[in-house]
């Protein structure tokens, strides 16, 4: 499935919608944060429900390599840097604006462990013990499992990766797809909860 006209810009690097900067305030596992969002990015109006569903449902990040796969204005990277300031939190899009945004958000906060890169620029030896991840269903079914097998080899040994997906944008199918194409000797694919229609998938690295 081709990317909706009203979303595509949130998968390009240079979105082409003039930015409208604005403030809101959204509350992230408790914290209540103001953060600057933009015309152009995923969810510049508020917390996405999906993004709200998966900070209700995780636990605290462990280890100290953190990862937000398609960060956005960076609700997910943020959380996981307040929750945690000795960690590092690796932030990932493909769309400029929103590594803008995220970086700025994490500096108006402290938060000076946050790192942000497109994909390709990522140090290729950098493993994650936790990933978050509002993953984008809507760039379709193949550039999807391009990015979930790009990200999810790249957990370190007894790291856990989190993702929220619709159920009726095809959470089940995501977690049977899943099962068949990660080696069932290293790696663990749950549910572990469902939460307004959204599943949460974790996805465990044994070694």
């Amino acid at each position: 499935m081709a990317p909706e006209p009203h979303s595509a810009h949130y998968f390009v690097t240079d979105p082409s919608l003039p930015e409208k900067p604005r403030q809101i305030s959204v509350d992230l596992r408790g914290r209540e944060v103001r953060v600057q969002t933009a015309a152009g990015v995923f969810s510049p109006g508020d917390l996405d429900k999906g993004t709200a569903a998966l900070l209700r449902n995780v636990p605290d990040p462990s280890g100290r390599q953190f990862l937000d796969i398609g960060c956005g204005w960076g609700p997910l990277t943020l959380a996981m840097g307040l929750a945690d300031p000795e960690a590092t939190v690796t932030a990932v899009d493909v769309n400029d604006r929103s590594l803008d945004l995220t970086r700025r958000n994490a500096d108006a906060h402290g938060l000076s462990h946050v790192e942000t890169f497109r994909p390709e620029d990522v140090p290729q030896d950098r493993q994650f013990d936790t990933v978050w991840s509002n993953p984008p269903i809507r760039v379709g079914k193949e550039a999807l499992h391009e990015i979930l097998l790009t990200w999810l080899p790249r957990l370190a040994p007894g790291g856990t990766a989190w993702l929220v997906v619709q159920k009726n944008l095809g959470g089940d199918s995501l977690q049977r797809w899943l099962s068949t194409v990660l080696d069932a000797a290293e790696f663990t694919i749950e549910r572990t909860a469902t939460d307004k229609g959204f599943r949460i998938l974790t996805v465990e690295r044994s070694r």
